[in-house]
Protein backbone atom coordinates (compact mmCIF):
# COMPACT_ATOMS: atom_id res chain seq x y z
CA UNK A 1 0.00 0.00 0.00
CA UNK A 2 1.23 3.49 -0.87
CA UNK A 3 0.29 6.38 1.35
CA UNK A 4 -2.49 8.63 0.10
CA UNK A 5 -4.95 10.84 1.92
CA UNK A 6 -7.51 10.69 -0.89
CA UNK A 7 -8.87 7.61 -2.71
CA UNK A 8 -7.47 8.72 -6.07
CA UNK A 9 -5.42 11.75 -6.99
CA UNK A 10 -3.54 13.29 -9.88
CA UNK A 11 -0.45 15.52 -9.65
CA UNK A 12 0.82 17.66 -12.53
CA UNK A 13 4.60 17.27 -12.39
CA UNK A 14 5.15 18.92 -15.78
CA UNK A 15 3.51 20.36 -18.91
CA UNK A 16 1.27 22.48 -16.65
CA UNK A 17 1.30 26.09 -17.80
CA UNK A 18 4.02 25.23 -20.33
CA UNK A 19 4.55 22.97 -23.33
CA UNK A 20 7.41 20.74 -22.22
CA UNK A 21 8.15 18.39 -19.33
CA UNK A 22 5.07 16.18 -19.72
CA UNK A 23 4.74 14.10 -16.53
CA UNK A 24 1.68 13.18 -14.46
CA UNK A 25 1.54 11.21 -11.20
CA UNK A 26 -1.54 9.06 -10.59
CA UNK A 27 -2.11 7.63 -7.11
CA UNK A 28 -4.60 5.41 -5.34
CA UNK A 29 -4.12 3.73 -1.95
CA UNK A 30 -2.94 0.64 -3.85
CA UNK A 31 -0.75 1.94 -6.69
CA UNK A 32 1.39 4.86 -7.78
CA UNK A 33 2.47 5.43 -11.40
CA UNK A 34 3.47 8.05 -13.95
CA UNK A 35 2.04 8.89 -17.34
CA UNK A 36 4.96 10.30 -19.36
CA UNK A 37 8.33 11.29 -17.97
CA UNK A 38 9.44 14.19 -20.14
CA UNK A 39 12.31 16.63 -20.11
CA UNK A 40 11.77 20.37 -19.71
CA UNK A 41 13.13 22.33 -22.67
CA UNK A 42 13.80 26.01 -23.29
CA UNK A 43 14.60 28.90 -21.01
CA UNK A 44 17.16 29.33 -18.26
CA UNK A 45 15.07 27.37 -15.79
CA UNK A 46 14.90 24.16 -17.85
CA UNK A 47 18.10 22.64 -16.48
CA UNK A 48 17.12 23.38 -12.89
CA UNK A 49 13.65 21.90 -13.45
CA UNK A 50 15.14 18.74 -14.93
CA UNK A 51 17.51 18.32 -12.00
CA UNK A 52 14.74 18.94 -9.47
CA UNK A 53 12.06 16.92 -11.30
CA UNK A 54 9.88 14.33 -9.57
CA UNK A 55 8.08 15.75 -6.57
CA UNK A 56 7.86 12.15 -5.37
CA UNK A 57 10.18 9.29 -4.50
CA UNK A 58 11.06 7.42 -7.74
CA UNK A 59 11.56 4.19 -5.76
CA UNK A 60 7.83 4.17 -4.92
CA UNK A 61 6.66 4.40 -8.56
CA UNK A 62 5.21 1.05 -9.66
CA UNK A 63 5.28 1.63 -13.44
CA UNK A 64 5.25 4.26 -16.19
CA UNK A 65 2.89 4.62 -19.17
CA UNK A 66 4.49 6.52 -22.06
CA UNK A 67 2.52 8.28 -24.82
CA UNK A 68 5.39 8.70 -27.30
CA UNK A 69 9.12 9.06 -27.85
CA UNK A 70 9.63 12.82 -28.10
CA UNK A 71 12.11 13.92 -25.44
CA UNK A 72 9.67 16.33 -23.77
CA UNK A 73 7.58 13.22 -22.99
CA UNK A 74 10.28 10.57 -22.48
CA UNK A 75 13.59 12.31 -21.81
CA UNK A 76 13.72 11.91 -18.02
CA UNK A 77 13.11 8.15 -17.97
CA UNK A 78 16.82 7.38 -17.44
CA UNK A 79 16.95 10.05 -14.72
CA UNK A 80 13.99 8.40 -12.99
CA UNK A 81 15.83 5.06 -13.11
CA UNK A 82 19.06 6.60 -11.81
CA UNK A 83 17.09 7.93 -8.83
CA UNK A 84 15.69 4.50 -7.96
CA UNK A 85 12.76 3.58 -10.24
CA UNK A 86 12.89 -0.12 -11.04
CA UNK A 87 9.46 -0.83 -12.57
CA UNK A 88 8.39 -1.42 -16.18
CA UNK A 89 7.70 1.30 -18.76
CA UNK A 90 4.78 0.42 -21.08
CA UNK A 91 4.62 1.96 -24.54
CA UNK A 92 3.92 1.02 -28.16
CA UNK A 93 6.34 -1.16 -30.12
CA UNK A 94 7.31 1.70 -32.47
CA UNK A 95 7.96 4.03 -29.54
CA UNK A 96 10.10 1.34 -27.89
CA UNK A 97 12.21 1.13 -31.06
CA UNK A 98 12.59 4.92 -31.20
CA UNK A 99 13.53 5.19 -27.52
CA UNK A 100 16.48 2.88 -28.13
CA UNK A 101 17.86 5.60 -30.41
CA UNK A 102 16.54 8.79 -28.79
CA UNK A 103 17.44 8.26 -25.14
CA UNK A 104 21.02 7.34 -25.99
CA UNK A 105 21.25 10.37 -28.29
CA UNK A 106 19.86 12.61 -25.52
CA UNK A 107 22.49 11.26 -23.12
CA UNK A 108 25.25 11.74 -25.71
CA UNK A 109 24.24 15.39 -26.26
CA UNK A 110 24.22 15.99 -22.50
CA UNK A 111 27.66 14.45 -22.10
CA UNK A 112 29.06 16.65 -24.89
CA UNK A 113 27.39 19.79 -23.47
CA UNK A 114 28.85 18.97 -20.04
CA UNK A 115 32.32 18.53 -21.54
CA UNK A 116 32.00 21.87 -23.34
CA UNK A 117 30.89 23.64 -20.15
CA UNK A 118 33.78 22.13 -18.22
CA UNK A 119 36.34 23.18 -20.85
CA UNK A 120 34.87 26.69 -21.02
CA UNK A 121 34.99 27.20 -17.25
CA UNK A 122 38.48 25.75 -17.04
CA UNK A 123 39.68 28.07 -19.85
CA UNK A 124 38.24 31.03 -17.97
CA UNK A 125 39.99 29.91 -14.77
CA UNK A 126 36.70 29.30 -12.98
CA UNK A 127 35.68 26.37 -10.88
CA UNK A 128 33.47 23.82 -12.57
CA UNK A 129 29.81 24.59 -12.02
CA UNK A 130 28.07 21.95 -9.90
CA UNK A 131 25.36 21.44 -12.56
CA UNK A 132 27.82 20.75 -15.39
CA UNK A 133 27.37 16.97 -15.05
CA UNK A 134 24.85 15.37 -17.46
CA UNK A 135 21.45 14.37 -16.13
CA UNK A 136 22.36 10.84 -17.15
CA UNK A 137 25.01 9.08 -19.20
CA UNK A 138 24.77 6.91 -22.29
CA UNK A 139 25.41 3.87 -20.10
CA UNK A 140 22.53 4.82 -17.80
CA UNK A 141 20.22 5.42 -20.78
CA UNK A 142 21.07 1.96 -22.14
CA UNK A 143 20.32 0.41 -18.74
CA UNK A 144 16.93 2.15 -18.62
CA UNK A 145 15.96 0.61 -21.97
CA UNK A 146 15.80 -2.80 -20.30
CA UNK A 147 12.72 -1.58 -18.43
CA UNK A 148 10.72 -0.90 -21.63
CA UNK A 149 7.74 -3.19 -22.38
CA UNK A 150 6.11 -3.07 -25.84
CA UNK A 151 2.34 -2.88 -26.27
CA UNK A 152 0.24 -3.08 -29.45
CA UNK A 153 -2.34 -0.45 -30.31
CA UNK A 154 -5.88 -1.33 -29.16
CA UNK A 155 -4.64 -4.15 -26.91
CA UNK A 156 -5.85 -4.06 -23.29
CA UNK A 157 -3.09 -4.52 -20.71
CA UNK A 158 -3.09 -4.83 -16.92
CA UNK A 159 0.02 -3.09 -15.57
CA UNK A 160 -1.40 -3.58 -12.05
CA UNK A 161 -4.41 -5.60 -10.79
CA UNK A 162 -6.50 -2.44 -10.25
CA UNK A 163 -5.36 -0.70 -13.45
CA UNK A 164 -6.17 -1.52 -17.06
CA UNK A 165 -5.35 0.56 -20.10
CA UNK A 166 -5.42 0.68 -23.90
CA UNK A 167 -3.09 2.62 -26.22
CA UNK A 168 -4.84 4.26 -29.20
CA UNK A 169 -3.13 5.87 -32.21
CA UNK A 170 -2.64 9.62 -31.57
CA UNK A 171 -1.56 10.41 -35.16
CA UNK A 172 1.29 12.67 -33.93
CA UNK A 173 4.51 10.78 -34.67
CA UNK A 174 5.29 7.13 -35.30
CA UNK A 175 4.06 5.11 -32.32
CA UNK A 176 2.36 8.03 -30.56
CA UNK A 177 -0.58 7.10 -28.37
CA UNK A 178 -3.67 8.31 -26.58
CA UNK A 179 -3.95 6.36 -23.33
CA UNK A 180 -7.34 5.21 -22.06
CA UNK A 181 -7.00 4.17 -18.43
CA UNK A 182 -9.43 2.54 -16.00
CA UNK A 183 -8.73 2.79 -12.26
CA UNK A 184 -10.38 0.86 -9.44
CA UNK A 185 -10.04 1.52 -5.72
CA UNK A 186 -12.54 -0.27 -3.51
CA UNK A 187 -15.98 0.52 -4.91
CA UNK A 188 -14.70 3.59 -6.77
CA UNK A 189 -14.02 3.35 -10.52
CA UNK A 190 -12.75 6.16 -12.78
CA UNK A 191 -11.78 6.33 -16.43
CA UNK A 192 -8.89 8.67 -17.27
CA UNK A 193 -7.86 9.66 -20.79
CA UNK A 194 -4.46 11.19 -21.57
CA UNK A 195 -4.48 12.62 -25.08
CA UNK A 196 -0.70 12.73 -25.38
CA UNK A 197 0.11 14.92 -28.39
CA UNK A 198 -2.66 14.76 -31.00
CA UNK A 199 -1.75 15.00 -34.67
CA UNK A 200 -3.42 16.87 -37.50
CA UNK A 201 -6.09 14.85 -39.33
CA UNK A 202 -5.10 14.54 -42.98
CA UNK A 203 -1.44 15.16 -42.22
CA UNK A 204 0.89 13.11 -44.45
CA UNK A 205 2.97 10.19 -43.18
CA UNK A 206 1.01 9.17 -40.04
CA UNK A 207 -2.60 8.00 -39.71
CA UNK A 208 -5.26 10.24 -38.14
CA UNK A 209 -5.86 10.32 -34.35
CA UNK A 210 -8.27 7.67 -33.08
CA UNK A 211 -11.56 8.91 -31.58
CA UNK A 212 -12.35 8.47 -27.88
CA UNK A 213 -15.95 8.55 -26.71
CA UNK A 214 -15.98 8.75 -22.91
CA UNK A 215 -13.90 9.76 -19.90
CA UNK A 216 -14.42 10.78 -16.30
CA UNK A 217 -11.12 12.68 -16.31
CA UNK A 218 -9.47 14.05 -19.47
CA UNK A 219 -6.01 15.57 -19.89
CA UNK A 220 -5.93 17.33 -23.27
CA UNK A 221 -2.89 18.80 -24.98
CA UNK A 222 -3.26 22.43 -26.07
CA UNK A 223 -0.02 23.35 -27.87
CA UNK A 224 -1.84 25.04 -30.77
CA UNK A 225 -5.19 25.54 -29.02
CA UNK A 226 -5.16 29.26 -29.84
CA UNK A 227 -4.87 29.10 -33.62
CA UNK A 228 -5.73 27.42 -36.91
CA UNK A 229 -3.10 25.95 -39.21
CA UNK A 230 -2.94 26.87 -42.87
CA UNK A 231 -4.34 24.28 -45.23
CA UNK A 232 -1.91 21.61 -46.40
CA UNK A 233 -2.21 22.83 -50.01
CA UNK A 234 -1.26 26.40 -49.03
CA UNK A 235 1.50 25.09 -46.76
CA UNK A 236 3.08 23.06 -49.57
CA UNK A 237 2.94 26.06 -51.91
CA UNK A 238 4.68 28.14 -49.22
CA UNK A 239 7.33 25.45 -48.70
CA UNK A 240 8.00 25.19 -52.45
CA UNK A 241 8.28 29.00 -52.71
CA UNK A 242 10.79 29.17 -49.83
CA UNK A 243 12.94 26.47 -51.44
CA UNK A 244 12.85 27.86 -54.97
CA UNK A 245 13.36 31.46 -53.82
CA UNK A 246 16.43 30.54 -51.77
CA UNK A 247 18.10 27.98 -54.03
CA UNK A 248 17.30 29.50 -57.42
CA UNK A 249 16.94 33.27 -56.93
CA UNK A 250 19.12 34.09 -53.91
CA UNK A 251 21.67 31.30 -54.27
CA UNK A 252 21.96 30.35 -50.61
CA UNK A 253 21.29 27.44 -48.29
CA UNK A 254 18.15 26.41 -46.43
CA UNK A 255 18.63 25.43 -42.78
CA UNK A 256 15.78 23.49 -41.19
CA UNK A 257 15.75 22.84 -37.43
CA UNK A 258 13.73 19.65 -36.98
CA UNK A 259 13.12 16.97 -34.41
CA UNK A 260 14.91 13.86 -35.65
CA UNK A 261 11.82 11.75 -35.09
CA UNK A 262 8.61 12.80 -36.82
CA UNK A 263 9.40 16.16 -38.37
CA UNK A 264 12.50 15.00 -40.25
CA UNK A 265 10.60 12.09 -41.83
CA UNK A 266 7.68 14.43 -42.66
CA UNK A 267 10.03 16.85 -44.39
CA UNK A 268 11.75 14.15 -46.39
CA UNK A 269 8.38 12.84 -47.60
CA UNK A 270 7.18 16.33 -48.55
CA UNK A 271 10.38 17.24 -50.39
CA UNK A 272 10.26 13.95 -52.30
CA UNK A 273 6.61 14.55 -53.15
CA UNK A 274 7.17 18.16 -54.28
CA UNK A 275 10.08 17.03 -56.46
CA UNK A 276 8.18 14.20 -58.15
CA UNK A 277 5.32 16.64 -58.91
CA UNK A 278 7.74 19.11 -60.50
CA UNK A 279 7.18 21.90 -57.96
CA UNK A 280 10.83 22.06 -56.87
CA UNK A 281 14.00 21.23 -58.78
CA UNK A 282 17.02 19.05 -58.09
CA UNK A 283 18.79 19.65 -54.81
CA UNK A 284 21.05 18.08 -52.23
CA UNK A 285 19.26 17.31 -48.98
CA UNK A 286 21.55 16.73 -46.01
CA UNK A 287 19.99 15.14 -42.93
CA UNK A 288 22.54 16.00 -40.26
CA UNK A 289 21.63 14.17 -37.10
CA UNK A 290 23.45 11.08 -35.84
CA UNK A 291 20.21 9.24 -35.17
CA UNK A 292 18.18 10.42 -38.20
CA UNK A 293 19.09 7.44 -40.37
CA UNK A 294 18.15 5.01 -37.60
CA UNK A 295 14.88 6.86 -36.95
CA UNK A 296 14.01 6.83 -40.66
CA UNK A 297 14.78 3.10 -40.88
CA UNK A 298 12.53 2.51 -37.86
CA UNK A 299 9.79 4.50 -39.61
CA UNK A 300 10.05 2.30 -42.70
CA UNK A 301 10.09 -0.83 -40.50
CA UNK A 302 6.62 0.07 -39.20
CA UNK A 303 5.02 0.61 -42.63
CA UNK A 304 1.60 -0.58 -41.42
CA UNK A 305 1.44 2.56 -39.24
CA UNK A 306 2.04 4.91 -42.20
CA UNK A 307 -0.67 6.40 -44.36
CA UNK A 308 -1.12 5.61 -48.04
CA UNK A 309 0.54 8.81 -49.33
CA UNK A 310 3.77 8.04 -47.50
CA UNK A 311 3.82 4.46 -48.75
CA UNK A 312 3.33 5.63 -52.37
CA UNK A 313 6.14 8.19 -52.05
CA UNK A 314 8.55 5.56 -50.75
CA UNK A 315 7.72 3.26 -53.68
CA UNK A 316 8.35 6.14 -56.10
CA UNK A 317 11.68 7.01 -54.45
CA UNK A 318 12.96 3.46 -54.95
CA UNK A 319 12.38 3.89 -58.72
CA UNK A 320 13.70 7.45 -59.00
CA UNK A 321 17.41 6.83 -59.72
CA UNK A 322 18.54 8.64 -56.59
CA UNK A 323 16.76 11.98 -57.09
CA UNK A 324 16.36 14.13 -55.13
CA UNK A 325 19.77 13.43 -53.62
CA UNK A 326 19.40 12.60 -49.92
CA UNK A 327 22.52 12.36 -47.74
CA UNK A 328 22.40 11.09 -44.15
CA UNK A 329 25.31 12.71 -42.34
CA UNK A 330 26.72 10.56 -39.55
CA UNK A 331 30.20 11.63 -38.45
CA UNK A 332 31.31 14.92 -36.92
CA UNK A 333 33.78 15.35 -39.79
CA UNK A 334 30.99 15.04 -42.39
CA UNK A 335 28.90 17.53 -40.45
CA UNK A 336 31.76 20.03 -40.30
CA UNK A 337 32.25 19.81 -44.06
CA UNK A 338 28.71 21.11 -44.55
CA UNK A 339 29.93 24.46 -43.18
CA UNK A 340 31.90 24.90 -46.42
CA UNK A 341 28.80 24.62 -48.64
CA UNK A 342 27.77 28.12 -49.68
CA UNK A 343 24.70 27.40 -51.82
CA UNK A 344 22.23 24.82 -53.04
CA UNK A 345 21.90 22.77 -49.85
CA UNK A 346 18.87 21.92 -47.74
CA UNK A 347 20.26 21.00 -44.32
CA UNK A 348 17.83 19.36 -41.89
CA UNK A 349 19.30 19.07 -38.41
CA UNK A 350 18.37 18.62 -34.76
CA UNK A 351 17.40 19.91 -32.31
CA UNK A 352 14.00 21.16 -33.39
CA UNK A 353 14.05 24.21 -31.09
CA UNK A 354 17.71 25.07 -31.89
CA UNK A 355 18.91 24.74 -28.29
CA UNK A 356 21.28 21.78 -28.67
CA UNK A 357 22.88 19.51 -31.22
CA UNK A 358 24.38 20.14 -34.65
CA UNK A 359 21.77 22.70 -35.75
CA UNK A 360 23.60 25.34 -33.70
CA UNK A 361 26.67 25.03 -35.93
CA UNK A 362 24.61 25.38 -39.12
CA UNK A 363 22.90 28.46 -37.71
CA UNK A 364 26.27 29.91 -36.74
CA UNK A 365 27.55 29.60 -40.33
CA UNK A 366 24.36 30.63 -42.17
CA UNK A 367 22.36 33.05 -40.01
CA UNK A 368 24.54 36.00 -40.97
CA UNK A 369 24.05 35.45 -44.72
CA UNK A 370 21.08 37.30 -46.31
CA UNK A 371 20.95 34.83 -49.21
CA UNK A 372 20.12 31.97 -46.81
CA UNK A 373 16.81 30.90 -45.28
CA UNK A 374 16.02 29.44 -41.87
CA UNK A 375 12.89 27.33 -42.23
CA UNK A 376 10.96 26.98 -38.97
CA UNK A 377 8.44 24.14 -39.28
CA UNK A 378 7.58 23.26 -35.68
CA UNK A 379 6.60 24.70 -32.32
CA UNK A 380 9.26 26.82 -30.61
CA UNK A 381 8.91 26.99 -26.81
CA UNK A 382 9.38 30.24 -24.91
CA UNK A 383 13.03 30.77 -24.03
CA UNK A 384 14.49 28.69 -26.86
CA UNK A 385 16.82 29.98 -29.56
CA UNK A 386 14.22 28.99 -32.15
CA UNK A 387 11.57 31.12 -30.44
CA UNK A 388 13.88 34.14 -30.41
CA UNK A 389 14.44 33.75 -34.15
CA UNK A 390 10.69 33.52 -34.78
CA UNK A 391 10.15 36.62 -32.63
CA UNK A 392 12.50 38.61 -34.87
CA UNK A 393 15.70 39.19 -32.90
CA UNK A 394 18.51 40.80 -34.87
CA UNK A 395 21.36 39.01 -33.13
CA UNK A 396 21.73 35.77 -31.16
CA UNK A 397 24.49 34.25 -29.07
CA UNK A 398 25.74 30.84 -30.23
CA UNK A 399 28.68 29.21 -28.43
CA UNK A 400 29.33 32.52 -26.65
CA UNK A 401 29.62 34.38 -29.97
CA UNK A 402 27.24 37.07 -31.18
CA UNK A 403 25.81 36.07 -34.55
CA UNK A 404 23.82 38.64 -36.60
CA UNK A 405 20.48 37.48 -38.02
CA UNK A 406 20.50 38.44 -41.70
CA UNK A 407 19.03 35.25 -43.16
CA UNK A 408 15.32 35.18 -43.95
CA UNK A 409 13.23 33.45 -41.29
CA UNK A 410 10.33 31.46 -42.76
CA UNK A 411 7.75 30.10 -40.32
CA UNK A 412 5.58 27.39 -41.86
CA UNK A 413 3.00 26.46 -39.24
CA UNK A 414 0.91 24.19 -41.42
CA UNK A 415 3.48 21.39 -41.14
CA UNK A 416 2.90 21.04 -37.42
CA UNK A 417 2.41 17.52 -36.11
CA UNK A 418 0.04 18.99 -33.51
CA UNK A 419 -3.71 19.42 -33.89
CA UNK A 420 -4.89 23.05 -34.08
CA UNK A 421 -7.90 24.47 -32.24
CA UNK A 422 -10.43 23.21 -34.79
CA UNK A 423 -8.87 19.73 -34.76
CA UNK A 424 -8.93 19.60 -30.95
CA UNK A 425 -12.57 20.65 -30.83
CA UNK A 426 -13.46 18.08 -33.50
CA UNK A 427 -11.71 15.34 -31.49
CA UNK A 428 -13.59 16.40 -28.35
CA UNK A 429 -16.80 16.24 -30.38
CA UNK A 430 -16.59 12.43 -30.35
CA UNK A 431 -17.34 12.41 -26.60
CA UNK A 432 -20.91 11.52 -25.81
CA UNK A 433 -20.90 13.72 -22.71
CA UNK A 434 -18.42 16.12 -21.09
CA UNK A 435 -15.93 14.49 -18.69
CA UNK A 436 -16.39 15.32 -15.02
CA UNK A 437 -12.96 16.97 -15.11
CA UNK A 438 -11.06 18.30 -18.13
CA UNK A 439 -7.52 19.64 -17.73
CA UNK A 440 -5.64 21.53 -20.44
CA UNK A 441 -1.95 20.68 -20.41
CA UNK A 442 1.05 20.92 -22.71
CA UNK A 443 0.36 24.55 -23.62
CA UNK A 444 1.36 28.07 -22.65
CA UNK A 445 -1.08 29.73 -20.18
CA UNK A 446 -2.55 32.20 -22.68
CA UNK A 447 -3.06 29.42 -25.22
CA UNK A 448 -4.80 27.22 -22.64
CA UNK A 449 -7.09 30.10 -21.69
CA UNK A 450 -8.13 30.66 -25.32
CA UNK A 451 -8.79 26.96 -25.85
CA UNK A 452 -10.78 26.74 -22.60
CA UNK A 453 -12.97 29.59 -23.86
CA UNK A 454 -13.50 27.85 -27.20
CA UNK A 455 -14.46 24.58 -25.47
CA UNK A 456 -16.94 26.42 -23.26
CA UNK A 457 -18.44 28.30 -26.22
CA UNK A 458 -18.56 25.48 -28.78
CA UNK A 459 -19.12 22.40 -26.59
CA UNK A 460 -20.62 23.88 -23.44
CA UNK A 461 -18.26 22.23 -21.00
CA UNK A 462 -15.65 23.60 -18.63
CA UNK A 463 -11.93 22.98 -18.78
CA UNK A 464 -9.40 23.74 -16.03
CA UNK A 465 -5.83 24.95 -16.43
CA UNK A 466 -3.62 23.30 -13.78
CA UNK A 467 -0.44 24.79 -12.39
CA UNK A 468 2.90 23.07 -11.87
CA UNK A 469 2.90 20.58 -8.95
CA UNK A 470 -0.86 20.95 -8.32
CA UNK A 471 -2.62 17.87 -6.92
CA UNK A 472 -6.32 17.22 -7.50
CA UNK A 473 -8.67 14.52 -6.32
CA UNK A 474 -10.19 12.57 -9.19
Amino acid sequence: MHAGQTPMRLTFLGAAGEVTGSCFLVETPQVRFLVDCGMFQGGREADRKNREAFDCDPETIDFVLLTHAHIDHSGLLPRLAVLGFRGPVYTTAATADLLAVMLKDSAHIQEKEAEWQTRTHHRNHRRRRPDAAPLYTVTQAEACLRQIRSVDYDQEILPYPSVRCIFRDAGHILGSAIIELWLASGKRHRKLVFSGDLGQPGHPVIKDPAPVHQADVLLLESTYGNRLHRSMADTLDELAHAINDTLLRKGGNIIVPAFTVGRTQDLLFLLIDLYRKGKIGEMDIYVDSPMALAATEITLKHTRLLDEEMADAMKWLRRSSGKPRIHFVQSVEESMRLNNIREGAVIISASGMCDAGRIKYHLKYNLGRPECTILITGFQAVGTLGRRLVDGVRSVKIFNENVPVRAEIYTIGGLSAHADQADLLAWLGHFGAPPDQTFLVHGEPSTCAILAGAIRQKLNWNASIPVQSATVEI
